[in-house]
């Protein structure tokens, strides 16, 4: 990035390493709500960091279409039985 933007609790933005690092959560919508909205409001005004959020949906929507295949079903059995073990020690 070149212009960062420093987080500043006056406006409200979260600034360019607070986006940067909950970016991934962000395009997965995985932030809770305060977190979503800082780092919208910081997306919508930075434009180093909207850069890197369409990066990473480009990214994210790539994989999730190259990964459309089933897992193998013994692998799955594997995966369920290791599931049902661990939930079973708890």
């Amino acid at each position: 990035m070149t212009g960062e933007i420093r987080a500043d609790a006056q406006t409200g933005d979260c600034g360019c390493a607070k986006a940067q690092e909950n970016l991934e959560e962000f395009v997965r919508n995985e932030l809770c709500s305060a977190d979503f909205t800082e780092v919208r409001e910081h997306i919508a005004h930075c434009p180093d960091c909207r850069d890197e959020e369409r990066v990473s949906k480009l990214l994210t929507e790539a994989v999730r279409r190259a990964c459309t295949e089933p897992a193998p079903a013994d692998l799955r059995a594997v995966i369920l039985a290791r599931l049902s073990q661990a939930h079973g020690a708890e």
